[in-house]
């Protein structure tokens, strides 16, 4: 069932389920609806299971409100959100529609049911359309073992230092962290953490790195990364402006 609860907030993260605009309501009322914190929301997806009616989805790793109608502002929501996320309030909103609710569940169970569907939020026809996102991966290669140091791609650059299962856990990798750094990965518990000590060592001698990011899981084994770029930095008698950022396995940043 976890496992279940992260796949969906994987795939979800990834599209936008876009409703029949036909059935879009033009009347406002004032009432009771949901609204989403998007500073306080870790994208969980635990909100997206409360709601029978559909009415929340996952943008960019982030709980959003698919259309004022869908919700019902009965905030079965409420008390699934773990950060506090989701909070009813009354204003002016388009009225609940319970039939238009109906035509959207009934066409995504359509989707599921044809084989059509790639993902369990049965948005495939969506998806189909998406525009593919583009890596922002500027150099080649990514493994901390197989950079040499002085190549030039680590000149001057804020280096992305990132666990091996960070890209896997964290949805929006590319823009989030990626973009702009030049990344090196590895394992510290199944690879040679001596070698890694000496490897930033010579890279923090002769490659001026401006700044570094670290991003690891939040598992014990992960913790050893920040220490072991700590202990190149020493070695090499260098002090770089350094942020770690950890992640967990549904995708959310905890630190």
């Amino acid at each position: 069932m976890q496992l279940t609860k992260q796949l969906l907030t994987i795939h979800y993260s990834l599209t936008t389920i876009h409703y029949d605009a036909n059935e879009e309501s033009t009347m406002k009322i004032k009432r009771k609806i949901v609204n989403i914190d998007n500073e306080k929301c870790n994208g969980c997806g635990e909100c997206i299971e409360a709601c029978a009616e559909g009415a929340i989805e996952l943008v960019d790793g982030k709980a959003r409100l698919v259309a004022e109608h869908y919700c019902d502002g009965l905030a079965a929501c409420l008390g699934e959100c773990p950060q506090g996320a989701i909070t009813m309030t009354e204003r002016e909103a388009e009225a609940f529609d319970p039939e238009a609710v109906e035509k959207l569940l009934s066409r995504r169970e359509n989707l599921k049911s044809s084989g059509d569907a790639a993902l369990p939020c049965g948005c495939a026809d969506e998806l189909k359309t998406e525009t593919r996102r583009q890596s922002t991966l500027t150099h080649w290669p990514v493994q901390i073992k197989l950079v040499p140091p002085t190549t030039p791609f680590l000149k001057n650059a804020d280096l992305l230092v990132v666990s091996d299962c960070v890209p896997v856990a964290y949805p929006n990798f590319h823009e989030d962290f990626l973009k702009g750094r030049v990344v090196l990965m590895g394992c510290p518990k199944f690879d040679d953490t001596d070698e890694y000590v000496k490897k930033f060592a010579d890279i923090f001698r002769v490659a001026n790195i401006k700044s570094i990011t670290i991003v690891v899981m939040e598992v014990p084994c992960c913790s050893k990364m920040p220490l072991i770029v700590q202990k190149g930095m020493e070695l090499a008698g260098k002090s770089i402006s350094t942020e770690v950022v950890v992640v967990n396995a549904r995708g959310g940043i905890v630190v």
